[in-house]
């Protein structure tokens, strides 16, 4: 927790007789994300003294909009939350194209910040992020999720434990019908169909959480190769289907697919070995051996996300370790969906050597 949220709790009381409920107080930058109010929703259930201390909006009525709804305080003035101790965290939730402004901002302040996914839109504002994140040691992690789930994490300590022998390719699908669906028809979010303020469409939308996810599994991606297109037309300024191909530095080969023209079927995890395979049957993620029956993988403990991540966070219950093993992975994200739209504008494999 910060020196400011630790200060409180002393305040309130921690000890015999006082709450041992600490207050955290969480400031929100831009409420433009359509995962907002979710999170909004997280801060105002008051869990282990989580409140929404500031909402900060450059599109004012919008932010005052949340404010009113959360009964919580609407503050114009960016630099005045910054330099408030009161604050414990921060969370950005501005446009994809937007959030580097705000981490140039919140960075220098020290604070954890969670700021949604993507971190930024390509490498050279990573370079800056990089550069701040030299100079200030801040807690950062994005918005992913898939990693944690108690079923990848179960997924990692078997790719740990080389249960899969050597590991020839991984695929993961992540997809709905946003398009299809006409989910983006909302002004409040019709950005995400707007390349100059999402980076682009569905590929960056769905596809950088696939990235992620096959990071953390297999490190960093040598080469590239996308096909990253509009399939419906519903939002033609905007890609709604993607699919890439890593050359991991290991040698796997990775594929994912992104969209948002996908009707039905299993979002599951693949992983081809020697030994071993994984994929999901339709219900759930299973593991079999040449030979043998598929069995359900199971959970181990899953990490918390998003909101709860943050929280943790402040409250010193992530480690360093993991957070600079996540922070290798979201920055190595930006690098291979930059290299991803590269490949497909210039129909070759993309080195990120």
């Amino acid at each position: 927790m910060s020196r400011a949220g630790i200060m409180r709790a002393a305040d309130q009381g921690g000890g015999a007789g006082g709450s041992s409920e600490q207050q955290i107080n969480i400031a929100v930058l831009s409420t433009a994300h359509t995962h907002t109010k979710g999170f909004l929703e997280s801060l105002a259930k008051g869990e282990d003294g989580r409140r929404i201390y500031a909402i900060w909006d450059d599109v004012t009525d919008r932010g005052k909009q949340f404010a009113e709804q959360f009964h919580a305080p609407f503050n114009p003035d960016l630099d005045s939350i910054l330099a408030d101790p009161a604050v414990d965290g921060f969370i950005i939730t501005a446009e994809n194209t937007r959030h580097l402004p705000l981490l140039k901002k919140a960075i220098p302040v020290g604070k954890p910040v969670f700021c949604e996914k993507p971190l930024v839109a390509n490498s050279k504002e990573l370079a800056e992020v990089e550069a701040l994140l030299k100079q200030y040691d801040t807690p950062l992690f994005c918005g992913y999720f898939l990693p944690f789930s108690g079923t990848m994490q179960r997924v990692q300590q078997l790719v740990n434990e080389k249960a899969f022998g050597k590991v020839f390719r991984v695929r993961f699908r992540n997809a709905h019908f946003a398009a299809l669906g006409r989910w983006f028809d909302d002004p409040a979010v019709h950005w995400f169909t707007e390349p100059e303020l999402s980076g682009g469409g569905a590929f960056m939308d769905m596809g950088t959480h696939a990235v992620h996810l096959v990071l953390r599994l297999f490190g960093p991606v040598d080469r590239v190769w996308a096909e990253i297109r509009n399939e419906s037309g519903v939002y033609p300024d905007a890609d709604d289907f993607g699919v890439a191909h890593f050359e991991f530095s290991s040698g796997v080969l990775g594929t994912v697919e992104a969209g948002w023209t996908q009707l039905h079927g299993p979002e599951g995890l693949e992983i081809a070995g020697s030994e071993a395979a994984l994929w999901h049957d339709g219900n759930q993620q299973v593991y079999a051996k040449a030979g043998e029956d598929p069995q359900p993988i199971g959970e181990a403990t899953p990490q918390p996300t998003r909101v709860d991540r943050l929280i943790a966070v402040i409250q010193g219950k992530v480690s360093k370790e993991e957070l600079a093993q996540d922070l290798a992975a979201i920055k190595n994200a930006v690098r291979v969906m930059e290299a991803s739209y590269a490949a497909e504008k210039d129909g070759h494999w993309v080195s990120l050597a």
